[in-house]
This record gives structure tokens, C-alpha cells and sequence, in this order.
């Protein structure tokens, strides 16, 4: 038994590894034991193949884990035994506790959707290059980002004509 004088008192962020792919469990149970929990999330847009139609599925941020705020030195057993989790992150027999200054740069990243972005900052007046599809290879300029924030419009420049186009934003990259 770990004597509870190795772990700094008080709420802390850690890093629990759940059971493979349950993320939503461990999150939902951590919750009902009235724990705070961060389980950040991304949208990954897969392509049909045959149909070459677009769908997006909700993807955790760190596949296997998720954040829980509590005090290790009263809870670290309570937040091992629930449904879904496999351990908390530890360094020997010690949790190691997450930075609060980490979580919020986290958090500072999650736009109002609730969804992560990842990859390059796209700021419109920039140039782009197209990746895949018919028009891979293509440049233009990004002209706006659309409503549901997964669509830009680009400012195309072909052959001597300038035309809109609206395109998935990762189907994009920044030009060189």
C-alpha cells in the first residue's frame, strides 16, 4: 500500500490510460464520481472509396487517455478501480500530475464546435496548394473559412481566369 504522505494534497490535473477505445466510458464514469474530466477531441474526415463521398468521425485527441482532476492522495484508488480506466500515469508508484498552465493551452485550442484543430493554421490571404482529388496540385489563395469551419473558399488562379472554389480545409496545405 502507498502511504498517502507521496502525493501532494489538493486538486490535480493527471493523465489516465483507459481500456482500448474507452475513452467515453472511463469520461462518463469519472463524471458520475462527480470528477472533472477533459477529453479532448478531434474531427477526422475519412473518404469513401467508392463513392468518394466525405463523412467526419469524432476521434479522441490522445487515443487511450483522457485528463481527470482530483486529489491523489484520496482518490487515486476510487479513480483506478472505475469502469473503463486502466491506470493513472505514474513514475514509479507516484502519479504525476499535469500542469494546470497545460490543460488551458489545451482548452485555448478548442474552438466553440469542441473539436481540436490540428495540423498548420490556415489564415485566410494565404496561399495554398490542393491535395488530392481533380484539382490536386493547384494553388490559390485562401479567401475565407465557411460556416461549418471544415470548408474555405479559394481564390483560384488558372490560366489566366480567377475563380471561387469551396474545398475541405484538409485537403489543404500550406504553399511553399
Amino acid at each position: 500500500m502507498l502511504s498517502n504522505d507521496r502525493f501532494m494534497g489538493g486538486l490535480r490535473w493527471y493523465v489516465v490510460q483507459t481500456k482500448p477505445r474507452e475513452e467515453e466510458r472511463a469520461n462518463h464514469n469519472l463524471k458520475a464520481w462527480r470528477v472533472e474530466t477533459f477529453a479532448p477531441k478531434i474531427k477526422s474526415r475519412r473518404v469513401n472509396e467508392f463513392t468518394n463521398q466525405s463523412t467526419f468521425i469524432t476521434k479522441p485527441l490522445f487515443p487511450g487517455y483522457i485528463f481527470a482532476r482530483f486529489d491523489a492522495a484520496t482518490s487515486l484508488h476510487d479513480i483506478n478501480a472505475t469502469r473503463g480506466i486502466q491506470r493513472v500515469v505514474r513514475f514509479g508508484e507516484v502519479p504525476v500530475p499535469v500542469d494546470d498552465e497545460i490543460i488551458e493551452m489545451i482548452r485555448l485550442r478548442t474552438p466553440q464546435d469542441g473539436f481540436i484543430r490540428v495540423g498548420e493554421e490556415i489564415i485566410p490571404g494565404k496561399e495554398v496548394t490542393i491535395r488530392g482529388g481533380p484539382l490536386s496540385g493547384l494553388v490559390g489563395v485562401l479567401e475565407r473559412e465557411m460556416k461549418d469551419s471544415e470548408r474555405v473558399m479559394l481564390l483560384l488562379n488558372c490560366v489566366n481566369y480567377q475563380g471561387h472554389f469551396i474545398i475541405e480545409r484538409d485537403r489543404l496545405k500550406i504553399a511553399c
